[in-house]
């Protein structure tokens, strides 16, 4: 399984970004896809995932209502729409790929996924 993680950048407070995970469709079928992200001298977290064939989406609290998760079949994307950015929220934001077998609560760590893509920085300056 393969994934690349692309459009961040640096951006002001209050602002937004869109991330793009290169996701074909027979993977975006069978697992469920996740995004997390690590800042420096921080544990990695997870920020938002969406199950398998789009069976839903689920957001880590510290995001939820700001950033949004969706899948643009025409380009093959599980894309990571970012607003209302603060300066916490600067990390390197990585997508990855969890079997279905993984319950929600195991989706909401960063042990839900099996399959990792380079990450894409995000810049959120004050």
């Amino acid at each position: 399984v393969q994934l690349q993680a692309s459009g961040g950048g640096s951006v002001q407070a209050g602002g937004s970004l869109r991330l793009s995970c290169a996701v074909p469709g027979h993977t975006f079928r069978n697992y469920n896809i996740g995004w997390l992200r690590q800042a420096p001298g921080k544990e990695r977290e997870f920020v938002g995932g969406i199950r398998w064939g789009g069976r839903g989406t689920y957001y880590a609290n510290s995001v939820r209502g700001r950033f949004t998760i969706s899948r643009d079949n025409a380009k093959n994307t599980v894309d990571l729409l970012l607003n209302s950015l603060k300066p916490e929220d600067t990390a390197v934001y990585y997508c990855a790929a969890g079997t279905t077998s993984k319950v929600l609560s195991t989706l909401l760590t960063p042990g839900g996924y099996d399959y990792w893509g380079q990450g894409t920085q995000v810049t959120v300056s004050s």
